[in-house]
């Protein structure tokens, strides 16, 4: 059998270390993937982005099933393109995408079908940011439409802070093409929290919920970033809010965009009045998909399986007790402008220690070395009995590795940790 998984950040190097488990599998490729997904993939230099060579490749390879990572390709109709040559792929149309490469499309699309969100504004000019602002209370969150790569979000203290997010983003279009739009919304006080879903059209089955660290410093401080680290323990959501976030979340939007698969991932924020919608993405998280997948106990194949042929009903997914955790280690500059090419040392001692994986991001390899390739480098995940332990684990390897610039915050998972006193 030949798997197609497209992508190539940590993500993507833990959905293809958990494929690879399966031994049915023959050959595993990559687009474009990453120094450390070449290790048990073939790479194929194709960017994420060109869909058309994608499909021409999965054509003449004769590709049995492919796994679409990243929202780009999603939002470009890669779904769509696939199914209308006759291929099997994981992922949701371009339409059924718009939940995440829109974020005025689905924030229209939580109030009309009555999900709880933060009450917002969308603005389609300067002009007209400016004068919501006038009238708002801070702080509050302003988000580019588009897709910015997590880098989107901007929460402004002051109206002072507000304008200058407007100015860079409307105006001097640092997101480019994304910051045509903002959406300019109510801040919500809460903790925030990833519930992730597998989805076949007709029916869904979660997976164990986690929690991200989006802010690039410790104290949950600094701009945001595409992640610096997440956790997952049992504790995270009470069982009576889980059901709340099926009943209230999860179910009124699959009922309202009918046939949606692949995958779902609500961001919450987990406020006094109950958990509430702050987004949603239409495919695995980053990185989370690094602690979610360490804990699946089912074959992730046979998952995707399940999903393509709409039978994800029949198979009671299992899931692993052990706490998992990731800290992402990242070039010192991130998330602004990087210098790469720096060597990394110690990848092999790291290797080998048990209970701890190492899921590269922005890697190449070169030479019979590994160097850096990008701002979030490396992803440390780690297994435990605890929380604790897997963050020891997680910690004791970050530091293993080397190379020039090297940082990390040192908090990850302290929200959880209390939980388990």
């Amino acid at each position: 059998m030949k798997v197609l998984v497209i992508g190539s950040g940590g993500r993507e190097h833990a959905i293809i270390d958990s494929l690879s488990q399966n031994k049915t599998i023959t050959t595993m490729f990559a687009a474009p993937g990453n120094g450390g997904i070449g290790e048990v993939a073939q790479l194929v230099p194709i960017p994420a982005d060109n869909v058309q060579a994608l499909l021409g490749f999965a054509r003449s390879e004769s590709i049995d099933l492919t796994f679409v990572g990243p929202e780009v390709p999603l939002g470009k109709g890669i779904v769509d393109l696939f199914q209308t040559a006759g291929l099997t792929i994981v992922g949701p149309t371009r339409d059924q995408a718009r939940l995440e490469t829109s974020k005025g499309f689905a924030k229209h699309f939580f109030r009309e079908n009555r999900i709880p969100t933060a009450d917002f504004q969308e603005c389609s000019s300067p002009e007209q940011a400016y004068d919501v602002l006038e009238r708002s209370k801070f702080p509050l969150v302003i988000k580019a439409d588009g897709l910015a790569a997590g880098k989107g979000v901007s929460i402004a203290a002051s109206f002072e802070d507000a304008v200058e997010v407007i100015r860079q983003v409307m105006e001097q279009k640092t997101l480019g093409d994304a910051g045509t739009k903002v959406i300019i919304e109510e801040y919500l006080e809460g903790e925030e929290a990833s519930f992730l879903v597998f989805v076949d059209r007709t029916d869904f089955q979660p997976m164990v919920v986690s929690q991200d660290h989006k802010r690039r410093f410790d104290g949950d401080i600094g701009p945001n970033t595409g992640g610096m680290g997440a956790y997952s323990i049992d504790t995270i959501l009470t069982p009576d809010v889980q059901r709340q976030v099926v009943d209230s979340i999860i179910r009124p939007t699959l009922d309202a965009a009918k046939f949606y698969s692949g995958i779902l991932f609500a961001g919450l924020m987990l406020t006094p009045q109950g958990p509430k919608l702050i987004e949603y993405n239409a495919r695995f998280g980053d990185p989370e998909t690094q602690v979610v997948l360490q804990r699946l106990k089912t074959d992730l194949l046979d998952v995707f399986f399940d999903i393509a042929e709409h039978r994800l009903a029949t198979r009671k997914l299992e899931w692993r007790t052990e706490a998992t955790a990731v800290v992402t280690l990242v070039a010192d500059s991130y998330p602004g402008k990087v210098e790469t090419g720096k060597r990394i040392f110690g990848l092999e001692e790291a290797g080998r220690v048990d209970n701890v994986k190492v899921y590269h991001a922005g890697t190449r390899f070169e030479d019979g070395h590994f160097y850096t390739a990008g701002g979030r480098v490396l992803n440390v995940a780690a297994r435990g009995n605890t929380l604790s332990q897997a963050l020891d684990r997680a910690y004791h390897v970050a530091e293993m590795i080397r190379f020039e610039g090297k940082d990390y915050r040192r908090d990850i998972g302290k929200k959880g940790l209390s939980r388990e006193k």
